[in-house]
């Protein structure tokens, strides 16, 4: 940008530094110029400092921002690491069973909020899109109960229509499971669902997720595959004490199970977000400091040609006076 206004000045004022002889319309147009407050040179290194200051200030910015950032992260991976405990043992138990054949399915796609997080979102979008096509069919539905802004403003410019519910600013306040947990139980009593396939991007490094989908059953879905003895079939072989029926049991289980799953989901995904958001800051950190260097050299090669051309002048006219 800085370097297209320098060549617009240089061609704009190409005649008056030409080794043409001085006619009178470029006498007259070197007094005019003698008479402006700022000149050809100044206007074009002015142009170069104002860039190299606007770039400085988007470099402190987003070294800032990393900062911010590297401090919620430490915060938060600790917490999640722990969550993973919570559904760890409902996947011993009720299994994680993506390819069971429902007829109901609901996408609940986790994301954040802010974006500069690089491509976690998309990520999540896009797989949740994949999976609805997966899932939906002649005799099949699916539906999309999206968690974030930023994958509610990808969805509803194609898919509004099937967006069953959208929840926005989860993480406006720190993120506890008791907040999880009545989101969790809003949703099971809003829409209808045989399966419920939560979409997030679960932490691995700084510098790496990995998109991830976990399956909650419904109570009716697990029984029945507990009694055709499909991939639930030792579900039986556990013992229910109390007055309790086997149906009642599942429901309690089903609704816990989901409200973990989606507490651990939505705390792996706001690692990535800060993970993601680091590497993002860190780049545009790198590549502002590149620009910077870009810019300084141009400066400088500018200013250094405006005082040779002086000295040209000047020399000139001594040359010229002295004859």
């Amino acid at each position: 940008m800085a370097m297209a206004a320098l060549r617009r000045e240089g061609r704009r004022f190409a005649p008056l530094i030409s080794p043409q002889p001085i006619t009178a319309a470029v006498r007259s147009s070197l007094i005019q110029q003698e008479q402006a407050p700022l000149g050809v040179r100044s206007i074009s290194t002015q142009i170069v400092r104002n860039r190299m200051k606007s770039v400085k200030s988007i470099q402190k910015i987003t070294k800032a921002m990393k900062m911010v950032a590297a401090s919620k992260l430490r915060a938060i991976q600790t917490r999640a690491e722990k969550s993973r405990g919570l559904w760890q043992p409902f996947t011993v138990l009720l299994g994680d069973t993506p390819s069971v054949d429902v007829k109901k399915s609901v996408i609940v796609t986790v994301s954040s909020d802010k974006g500069l997080c690089g491509g976690i979102n998309s990520t999540s979008v896009k797989t949740s899109k994949a999976l609805f096509k997966l899932t939906s069919g002649p005799d099949k539905e699916a539906k999309y109960v999206v968690v974030g802004e930023k994958a509610k403003a990808q969805f509803v410019r194609d898919s509004r229509k099937h967006i069953d519910m959208s929840i926005t600013e989860l993480q406006k306040n720190p993120l506890n499971y008791t907040q999880v947990s009545v989101l969790a139980d809003d949703i099971l009593k809003n829409v209808e669902y045989d399966a419920l396939r939560v979409v997030f991007n679960k932490f691995q490094s700084v510098v790496s997720f990995i998109p991830t989908t976990a399956t909650v059953l419904s109570p009716e879905i697990v029984e029945r595959e507990a009694e055709s003895g499909g991939k639930l079939g030792d579900l039986d072989s556990y013992e229910i004490e109390g007055g309790e029926t086997k149906s009642e049991v599942l429901q309690n289980l089903t609704e816990f199970q989901f409200s973990c799953v989606l507490f651990n989901a939505v705390l792996e995904n706001a690692c990535s977000e800060q993970g993601a958001r680091m590497s993002a800051m860190d780049s545009s950190s790198r590549n502002a400091g590149e620009m910077l260097d870009r810019l300084t050299l141009s400066y400088n090669r500018t200013r250094q040609a405006s005082i040779t051309t002086e000295l040209i002048e000047i020399i000139s006219g001594a040359s010229a006076l002295e004859g």
